[in-house]
């Protein structure tokens, strides 16, 4: 499994909003993340759309963390923007397994079914705030 770059920028985006007080614009952002501003403004439009940030119009908008860091895990995030975390597509739906999702029949869906619950797990553990405080090690 392979993160996406949407997910990486969300979570940038995100550490970046959480290290500022009060409403920060979309240009900052942006520049701080290294994200184009027209790619910052869809995630953010996601963020926002995710319960996970508050946006607020006017020429001193911009937006502001919903959830206190601590609250807003990496998993969430992920999920958020790139759906169910799953290192195989035949661990994603049952649609997607030619076995259907039978654990029993298929040693590799046992497996892969495993390894995603456990780094769906780990990434379940660590906050933004873990992220920009260094406390995730």
């Amino acid at each position: 499994m392979r993160i996406t770059s949407e997910s990486d920028y969300a979570l940038r985006i995100l550490a970046s909003i959480a290290m500022h007080d009060g409403v920060t614009d979309a240009k900052t952002l942006s520049d701080e993340t290294s994200v184009t501003q027209r790619f910052a403004l869809k995630i953010l439009h996601k963020l926002v759309t995710g319960g996970i940030v508050e946006s607020y119009k006017g020429s001193r908008g911009g937006y502001k963390l919903k959830r206190g860091p601590a609250e807003i895990t990496l998993k969430m995030v992920i999920e958020l923007i790139d759906g169910p975390i799953a290192i195989a597509r035949c661990v994603d739906t049952a649609e997607n397994c030619s076995l259907n999702c039978d654990k029993t029949a298929c040693a590799f869906h046992h497996i892969f079914d495993s390894i995603s619950t456990d780094l769906a797990s780990k990434l379940e553990k660590i906050s933004i705030s873990d992220v920009i405080n260094g406390s995730y090690r």
